[in-house]
C-alpha cells in the first residue's frame, strides 16, 4: 500500500484505531509483509508473527528488520490460490508497496505518483503448502492478515482448507476497482461470509471522490453454535 507512514497519519485523524484487535489475539500470519511496518506493533501485543513476502528485494529489508526480534520469522513466497503457477510481479516505485501481480487500475486516481518500475516472474504457493513444507504450527496463529494489493481473494481461497483455524482475518481493501479485477469489499463479505466469518470492524483510511475509498476490514469467525442456534430461533419464530 502506498505510503504506510502517511496512512498511519490518515487513521489517526480519523479518530479510531483499526489495530485494537491485536490485543484479542495470540499469533499473526501476515501475507504481503512488505518491509514489516508492522513489526513493533506486534511486538507491544507479544504475538507470534509469521511474516510472508514475496518481493526479493523486499524481503531482504524484512530480514534485517527482523534480526533479533523474538517470536517473528520470515518465509519468502507468493500466496495464491493455486500452487506452482507462474505470475508476472509488478515492482512498485514506492519502495515495493504497491507492488501486485495484477495490473494498476483506478489506484492511480488515489496516488497517481506510484508507478511500475519493472515485472519479474514468481511461481505461487497456497497458503497451506507453504505452512506444510516450513513445518508451522497453524496453533500458534488465530488471525491471518492480508496487505496483498488486490489478490486478498485468490489467498482465501488457496486457504479455503484452514481458514476455519482463524479467528480474525485482516485486509486492506478498496470498494472500487483499484487495480484491474482486484478484491473489493463486496468480493470479501460474499467468500467469508458463508463460511461463518462477520464483518467485526471497518476503518476508512483513504480514497478520493471518483475513484473509492480504501479500508482496513476485520472479519471474526461466528462461535461454534451460533449458526444453529440461528436456525432454531427462525424455525421458532415460524411456528
Amino acid at each position: 500500500m502506498a505510503g504506510r507512514s502517511m496512512l498511519g497519519r490518515v487513521r489517526s485523524a480519523f479518530g479510531k484505531d483499526p489495530d485494537a484487535v491485536f490485543a484479542k489475539v495470540k499469533g499473526v500470519i501476515h501475507v504481503g509483509a512488505n518491509s514489516g511496518q508492522e513489526i513493533e506493533l506486534y511486538q507491544r501485543h507479544g504475538l507470534s508473527v509469521l511474516w510472508v513476502e514475496p518481493n526479493p528485494v523486499v524481503f531482504e529489508k524484512l530480514q534485517a528488520n527482523l534480526a533479533g526480534v523474538l517470536k517473528q520469522s520470515a518465509i519468502k513466497a507468493l500466496i495464491a490460490d493455486t500452487d506452482n503457477v507462474e505470475y508476472p510481479f509488478h515492482l512498485a516505485n514506492n519502495d515495493g508497496e504497491s507492488s501486485s501481480i495484477l495490473d494498476l487500475n483506478l489506484h492511480r486516481e488515489v496516488w497517481p505518483e506510484v508507478q511500475y518500475e519493472r515485472t519479474i516472474q514468481l511461481i505461487s504457493k497456497t497458503l497451506p503448502t507453504l505452512l506444510r513444507e516450513n513445518n508451522v504450527d497453524l496453533k500458534e496463529y488465530d488471525m491471518l492478515v492480508m496487505d496483498t494489493q488486490g489478490a486478498e481473494l485468490l489467498v482465501l481461497k488457496g486457504a479455503a482448507p484452514i481458514l476455519a483455524d482463524f479467528t480474525y482475518i485482516k485486509a486492506e481493501v478498496p470498494d472500487f476497482e483499484s487495480y484491474k479485477d482486484c478484491c473489493q469489499v463486496k468480493d470479501l463479505a460474499t467468500f467469508l461470509g458463508p463460511l461463518g466469518f462477520r464483518e467485526y470492524s471497518r476503518h476508512r483510511f483513504a480514497g478520493r471522490k471518483g475513484a473509492g475509498n480504501y479500508y482496513d476490514i476485520v472479519y471474526k469467525k461466528d462461535p461454534p453454535d451460533q449458526g444453529r442456534k440461528a436456525k432454531i430461533f427462525s424455525s421458532r419464530s415460524n411456528s
